[in-house]
């Protein structure tokens, strides 16, 4: 069953521009939440007279709820936008399918790693509109409190849990950090031991680097560091953190819009990625985000031209500074508006950094998708939760995995 667009008066379909030259209409989704008040702004404050010029007019379709089986399902039935988000997690669906048309072939001014993303067979099938990486926010008022020195970008593994401890002992209220058992957060961890998820065979092999994150990480619980954020009653760690329930969280920069509705007082600090003792590396995931026009649509060189227009030099900054995520354009790694004091530009200068972290793997699993990481996410929670051991989790994964890259 399709998803309805949103409803609230903030994420209702809105009709755009002056008009129309060309008395084209392109139908344009994204997810809602925070999403919502971006592209609403973009389309009336940014792009407005653009689309006008262009003879274009954006009909704006949000949705709330899992976004892309509203897509998949909207491309089988005929009902799909002309153009719409696609996730680096499943994108590689959508374009495999013949569902995607090619986009522009003037990619100079992104992100290497971003236009890979989104590259199949060659050919470009989705402007990337920004990225993600992970970091360490904390709120500096529990740690003054709590008399703990804040997290830095200095932190191992080890200290870092020190300090979560510390807190903890301190404030019995306050857990470190509201631990969430999947892969999405727990991977910067395995990858900062020069794990890899994929060898050169395509297999996933769960050695001695991923069993020492695998320990460390379902050992945070135990340790007085940690608990699981479905035990805090919430269920992402960002949740934690906004009702002071938690200590830090270990988030994008969407964290940013998050707390400013739920937490606007916060006196937020964010670091880098603590590093691995034994490699000394730091590890973290690359999440984003891509403009993709449906292969049947009626507009699609329209489509194609408001995915350009939404991701141009002019657009991203202007995102940029709404603190929800870092632009993919490169030229806009050294804006200005990056180096203030203020602290989402604080935070999004260490989400940016995290893009040059020592190993950095994009959020993205081959033909095989999102089921590769169930096994993991499998391992992760049985253990946390006291229902078997590491070795028995693990080689259950392992038996998993293998059954699942057979072929």
């Amino acid at each position: 069953m399709l998803l309805r667009p949103a409803r609230t008066l903030a994420a209702a379909t809105m009709l755009l521009g002056l008009p129309a030259l060309a008395n084209e209409t392109v139908r344009i989704s994204g997810w809602g939440g925070s999403e919502v008040a971006i592209v609403n702004g973009l389309l009336t404050d940014v792009l407005a007279e653009k689309l006008a010029k262009e003879g274009i007019t954006v009909k704006y379709e949000p949705v709330d709820g899992e976004f892309s089986q509203f897509i998949i399902n909207g491309l089988s039935a005929g009902t799909a936008p002309d153009l719409f988000y696609v996730d680096i997690f499943w994108a590689r669906s959508v374009f495999s399918a013949g569902q995607a048309l090619p986009v522009t072939q003037d990619v100079s001014g992104f992100a290497a790693n971003l236009v890979e993303a989104f590259t199949y067979e060659g050919k470009l099938y989705a402007i990337p509109k920004d990225f993600n990486t992970l970091a360490v926010h904390f709120n500096k008022d529990i740690f003054d409190d709590a008399g703990v020195a804040y997290p830095s970008d200095g932190d191992t593994w080890k200290t870092l849990q020190e300090k979560l401890v510390a807190v903890h002992e301190a404030l019995p209220e306050v857990d470190g950090l509201c631990l969430v058992p999947e892969y999405a957060r727990f991977g910067a961890f395995a990858l900062s031991t020069g794990w890899t998820p994929f060898d050169s065979r395509g297999r996933t092999m769960l050695d001695q680097r991923f069993r020492r994150a695998f320990e460390f990480y379902t050992g945070l619980v135990k340790s007085g560091a940690a608990v699981l954020a479905a035990d805090a009653g919430q269920s992402w760690a960002g949740g934690c953190l906004a009702s002071e329930r938690a200590a830090i969280a270990i988030e994008g920069a969407w964290i940013i819009s998050a707390l400013r509705d739920s937490a606007p007082n916060m006196n937020l600090g964010t670091v880098r990625m603590p590093k691995d003792l034994e490699s000394g590396k730091r590890g973290n995931i690359v999440f984003t985000v891509g403009w993709t026009v449906n292969a049947a649509s009626k507009v699609s060189k329209a489509a194609a031209k408001v995915a350009e227009l939404l991701t141009s030099k002019e657009a991203q900054q202007w995102v940029l500074e709404q603190g929800l995520a870092l632009p993919s354009r490169t030229g806009l790694a050294d804006n200005s508006w990056l180096r203030g004091g203020r602290p989402e530009q604080m935070t999004s200068r260490v989400i940016l950094a995290g893009l040059s972290d020592d190993h950095v793997m994009p959020y993205f699993f081959g033909k095989v998708g999102g089921s590769w990481m169930q096994p993991i996410n499998a391992a992760l929670n049985s253990v946390i939760l006291g229902e078997t051991d590491a070795d028995t989790a693990l080689a259950s994964a392992q038996s998993a995995l293998d059954r699942m890259l057979a072929n």
